[in-house]
């Protein structure tokens, strides 16, 4: 959680949108919108196409979200979930190219990139592996150092960041179990994605007023939680948006995107 106006506390809601591609649609991204204040657009690589990454690029425009690129591994098949074992300049090279490719689609507006969040497989290798971390926090930096890097709370991610001279985000997640070392559960286990919505509601007013959430063993992880990730191709993922939105204002939390 960080400060707003005059110390309220504040807390990012962002989302992970334009991961639709040619005739698949995934998610409902203009009914989200509206409820979140940064979001995260596929690059081409593990979602997105150049048609979706402009219409994405627009509506988070019209709705004045700030705009993130959401750079993955080269695979549009398993939707950039699958550990790709690419070398750190491979995904250096990777990283640079989505968002030099996103950028593209801001610059007829006169606009420029807000943040780098880090799809999938990526996310989770470059939490955990502080050679790749660095690969992408050294593109990241290299493209624009005054961009701010996304990335899970407590990760190496967040720490390659901050070495290479980047403002970090930390990020805590709605909808997905947590293991006693601050990752998150793998998908294919037990417990690893929240699936009632009241309960992943509480854990985000948890997290955000204590900085810190109850594990898959019951014990405590502490946490910084500056953003809160929802995730867009979820069913029900606006009507989610809102409610949390919601109950985070009504507690005294304001809901705005961070500053760089």
């Amino acid at each position: 959680m960080t400060e707003g106006a005059g110390g309220q506390p504040a807390v990012d809601l962002n989302c992970d949108l334009g991961e639709s591609f040619g005739p698949y649609r995934m998610g409902d991204d203009a009914a989200i919108l509206p409820y979140v204040t940064s979001a995260n657009i596929a690059c081409g690589f593990h979602a997105g196409d150049p048609a979706v990454m402009a219409s994405t690029v627009r509506l988070c425009l019209e709705h004045g979200v700030r705009i993130g690129a959401h750079p993955g591994l080269p695979d549009l098949q398993g939707f950039g979930r699958r550990e790709l074992r690419l070398s750190p300049e491979e995904i250096y090279g990777a990283v640079l190219y989505q968002l030099g490719a996103l950028e593209a689609f801001l610059r007829p507006y006169g606009e420029r990139l807000h943040h780098v969040k880090p799809h999938g497989a990526l996310y989770n290798m470059a939490a955990a592996d502080g050679v790749l971390a660095r690969s992408v926090a050294e593109a990241v930096r290299d493209f624009c150092p005054s961009l701010l890097l996304y990335g899970l709370a407590g990760s190496r991610l967040i720490r390659a960041g901050q070495d290479a001279g980047l403002s970090t985000v930390s990020e805590v997640f709605a909808d997905r179990g947590y293991r006693p070392d601050g990752s998150l559960t793998p998908r294919q286990e037990p417990g690893a994605v929240v699936h009632d919505s009241s309960q992943a509601i509480a854990r985000v007013l948890e997290m955000v007023r204590t900085g810190g959430v109850a594990a898959s063993d019951g014990s405590r992880v502490a946490m910084a939680a500056e953003t809160v990730c929802i995730h867009g191709d979820h069913p029900g993922a606006a009507e989610f948006a809102r409610r949390i939105r919601l109950e985070l204002e009504e507690n005294g939390i304001r809901v705005c995107p961070p500053m760089g």
